[in-house]
């Protein structure tokens, strides 16, 4: 379930985009101390803030800016200010999206679906069944776990994924990770397959890598 911060001021908004977003599958939370806005946005590791320009004690923008200095998580900023050049130093100072108040929430969440799924596009991930591979960490994640994986386990389901439905060979595999510099015989191989299986296993995919006799693998 994603998770949507909230940094509005405006209390009673503030509820209803909360409520708004959990009856649309999303997990919402917002900010209501606003003394440290930007450590609060930064720790709650959420995958998307709505950002309001008018906060108190800091500009919404000028706020933007130092995020970005140190986090790419993605932001949609809000603002009652109807202004071209707000849009235009907000996208300018790194925001994702741009929506104006008093905004429809069907457009609300169609620019938040929207946007999700340009990230999803061009992120580090591969999706495969109800899972995520996170290339960046070397993690599969579910809604409700993360499993950190070796790096031979990674580059080898990862081998796999992008091969899927397809029978690899076992020398097809080691000549992939050979190419990437990581050096490993036949017998390695085999411990690093057993112990993919045990992770997929671990989140409900037992059965997904097959064993072809006498061909090698194949990620159903």
């Amino acid at each position: 379930m994603k998770k949507i911060l909230i940094v509005e001021d405006d209390i009673e908004l503030s509820k209803e985009l909360k409520l708004l977003l959990e009856q649309n599958g999303y997990q919402a939370e917002a900010i209501s101390n606003f003394s440290n806005t930007k450590q609060q946005i930064l720790e709650s590791n959420s995958d998307l803030v709505l950002l309001d320009i008018n906060i108190p004690n800091e500009n919404g923008e000028y706020l933007l800016k130092e995020i970005r200095k140190v986090s790419n998580v993605p932001i949609i900023m809000v603002t009652s200010r109807n202004t071209e050049l707000d849009e235009v130093v907000s996208m300018s100072y790194g925001a994702d999206d741009y929506i104006t108040k008093p905004y429809n929430p069907t457009i609300l969440l169609l620019h938040i679906e929207a946007l999700f799924k340009r990230i999803e596009k061009n992120s580090p991930r591969l999706r495969y069944r109800h899972i995520q591979l996170n290339l960046e960490k070397g993690t599969i994640e579910t809604e409700n776990e993360e499993i950190t994986l070796s790096k031979n386990e990674l580059m080898i389901f990862t081998y796999l994924l992008k091969n899927q439905g397809k029978i690899v060979t076992r020398e097809d595999i080691m000549n992939y990770l050979w190419d990437t510099e990581e050096f490993i015989d036949d017998n390695t191989l085999t411990v690093n397959i057993n112990r993919l299986r045990k992770r997929l296993l671990d989140v409900g995919l037992g059965d997904c890598i097959e064993t072809r006799r006498g061909q090698g693998y194949i990620l159903l």
